[in-house]
């Protein structure tokens, strides 16, 4: 570790000319839009999921896990992409499953519509305009029950309700909001999870083998071995924006992306804040090994016209090859793919920067400190400027040395609000497909 990341540097105010230079030294932010030179692609390919019902989906893996799909069909399985070896042959993964919020006062209800959902690994392939589906495993816990997708404390994760928010559904400590897929050399599955947030281990037939969180985190009453083994800071994640990406590096280790800046020390500092972090587990060691910071540009620079810091979001993460990383910035609408290299100079494991103290790393600007240690980057392509890229990519994967491959999270067709479903209970589909599209870029990335 290197030792000056140990002492906190005290705040100063530069002026905008030596803070601009600052910025640019430390790889804070490429603070220009995309501009004739930036580097570019265009869409070679485009495939759609057609539509498959839900419950025959679920029910396949698991018999009677879902009495009613309520007209939803699947989707969400945009949450990563991971090479399954053949060409056009993908692993992915579908998030927590079917969820949107309705308004009920001054509350905000999560709303779970299909409660019996199972999160499952699926294996896709992409043939001219359509995404086959080739395998399914199901997210099992040690007895083989579902883990389900619902939340697991009272007081740390939001309340599940039913479709309607109507009725207060159960807390479930085996439950798993997954994101992050990699597939080790082994055969088992490694996914990150936003709840905890976690890292968890899952055998080649999908039982959960072990869940790693943060120290402190307390989880009870779970059918697997939970684990305490990642830093605790990682306690005061958002809400529904813990571990999002994950990348198998050459070496064996993982890196772990937290999608949003910890609410560190409060939610006001995380909410305006750019810096997130990545953390590095070794497997062989069953312990993270480096903590780094990343810096995000400026919302208005990933989203042109957007205002609100809170929209950015880290949601992919891709192993190039050595030290290198593909990194997402994305909003809901706009993504740009960023190459950073994992220096040991940039380690903040184990500093001052990994605690509460003030000021913390999340309420750092790029005037406030003489030496941030955030990882350099380099920009690849602005997704915003390739016609036919859909929006809310999480899945990204490179093929071949200059072709990226992207999936898209269609939240299984719903949105938010009482109109979700219809007078029936039945879902009105916001018509947004899960789509697969290949970027070929002008220049190689590996």
């Amino acid at each position: 570790m290197n030792p000056r990341l140990l002492r906190r540097p005290a705040l100063v105010v530069l002026p905008l000319s030596a803070a601009l230079a600052f910025s640019v030294v430390m790889g804070t932010a490429d603070a220009t839009p995309a501009h004739h030179g930036d580097p570019a692609g265009r869409v070679v390919s485009t495939s759609t999921l057609p539509d498959i019902p839900l419950a025959a989906f679920s029910n396949g893996l698991l018999p009677g896990s879902v009495a009613d799909d309520r007209g939803v069909d699947l989707g969400g399985i945009g949450s990563d992409l991971y090479p399954a070896g053949k060409r056009g042959e993908y692993w992915t993964v579908t998030d927590r499953g079917p969820n949107g919020q309705i308004a009920v006062g001054k509350d905000k209800r999560r709303t779970f519509p299909v409660p019996g959902f199972d999160p499952a690994i699926v294996r896709i392939r992409a043939v001219g305009d359509r995404v086959q589906v080739l395998d399914s495993i199901p997210l099992t816990t040690a007895s083989g029950a579902p883990v389900t997708g619902l939340p697991n404390q009272p007081g740390r994760d939001e309340a599940p309700y039913n479709y309607d928010a109507s009725t207060p559904l159960t807390y479930n400590p085996n439950g798993l909001d997954t994101e992050g897929l990699v597939r080790d050399r082994d055969g088992s599955f490694w996914l990150v999870d936003e709840y905890g947030p976690s890292l968890v281990h899952v055998s080649a037939k999908g039982r959960v083998l072990a869940r790693h969180v943060p120290e402190g985190l307390g989880l009870t009453g779970t059918d697997y071995p939970v684990v305490e083994s990642l830093p605790s800071i990682f306690l005061q994640r958002k809400a529904n924006r813990g571990f999002e990406g994950l990348a198998l590096l050459p070496d064996g280790d993982l890196v772990l992306g937290l999608q949003s800046p910890l609410l560190n020390p409060d939610k006001v500092s995380g909410e305006n804040s750019r810096t997130t972090r990545l953390l590095r587990f070794s497997p062989r060691k069953n312990r993270v090994t480096a903590e780094y910071a990343y810096r995000f540009d400026t919302v208005d620079v990933v989203e042109p016209g957007q205002t609100k810091t809170s929209e950015l979001k880290l949601s992919a993460l891709v192993a190039l090859g050595g030290d290198r990383l593909l990194v997402q910035e994305r909003t809901d609408k706009a993504a740009r793919l960023y190459e950073v290299r994992l220096r040991r100079g940039s380690d903040i494991l184990g500093s001052t920067w990994d605690t509460a103290t003030a000021p913390t790393l999340e309420q750092l600007d790029d005037t406030a400190a003489a030496e941030v240690p955030v990882l350099d980057k380099r920009l690849v392509i602005d997704l915003n400027t390739v016609a036919g890229v859909p929006g809310k990519i999480e899945g990204v994967a490179v093929e071949g040395s200059s072709t990226v491959v992207l999936l898209n999270d269609n939240d299984f067709g719903m949105t938010d609000g009482p109109e979700a479903f219809d007078a029936n209970g039945r879902l009105v589909d916001s018509g947004v497909d899960t789509t697969l599209v290949r970027v070929r870029l002008d220049r190689p990335v590996r």
